[in-house]
């Protein structure tokens, strides 16, 4: 189930909120102008499904936010367990970096967790399947898709180069919990 832990930026042990209630993470992640919606499949689609397909189970919900946001890009990737590549890829984004537009990622399937560091807030967001999470253009935050990654995630992109991390250089990442999916806590 999708979650929502808020922390104080130095304090990764103890979290001032935790929540799997959709609506009142919805509630909270707007206060940082962070979207949060679910969506349902207008078909049956399944990891291994091509691009198309998952695309055209999502339609509706795709066309809608295209229009409302002016996307010009969207694609599918999957990350399976057996990815020869799936520890550098989990290192790519393990450290604190912004986007120079938002960062919108529907999971089809799967979960991967977003942490977002917002003044002195870590605000530490599972997502799973049927979850939409829209970061904002150069909100500070970090993904991990834990050390078996397994999602099939739709991404909305305006610029060729908006998905290029911009790098803090803190260890702030390091600090808060990694997602471990299965595990307690």
């Amino acid at each position: 189930m999708s979650r929502l832990r808020i922390f104080a930026e130095d304090n990764p042990r103890e979290p001032l909120l935790s929540t799997e209630d959709q609506a009142a993470m919805t509630r909270e992640l707007a206060t940082i102008n962070v979207g949060f919606e679910q969506w349902t499949a207008g078909k049956a689609v399944a990891p291994g499904d091509a691009p198309d397909i998952i695309l055209d189970a999502y339609r509706t919900d795709i066309d809608r936010l295209i229009a409302e946001r002016g996307f010009k890009t969207v694609d599918v990737v999957s990350i399976a367990p057996d990815n020869p590549q799936k520890e550098t890829m989990r290192a790519k984004f393990l450290d604190e970096h912004f986007h120079k537009e938002d960062e919108v990622r529907f999971f089809v399937a799967g979960s991967g967790l977003f942490t977002l560091h917002v003044g002195d807030r870590v605000y530490e967001i599972r997502c799973e399947q049927g979850d939409l999470i829209s970061v904002p253009d150069s909100a500070l935050h970090w993904f991990d898709m834990g050390p078996e990654p397994s999602f099939v995630a739709i991404r909305f992109f305006t610029e060729p180069d908006g998905w290029v991390g911009h790098f803090t250089g803190t260890d702030i990442a390091q600090r808060f919990p990694r997602y471990e999916p299965g595990a307690a806590g």
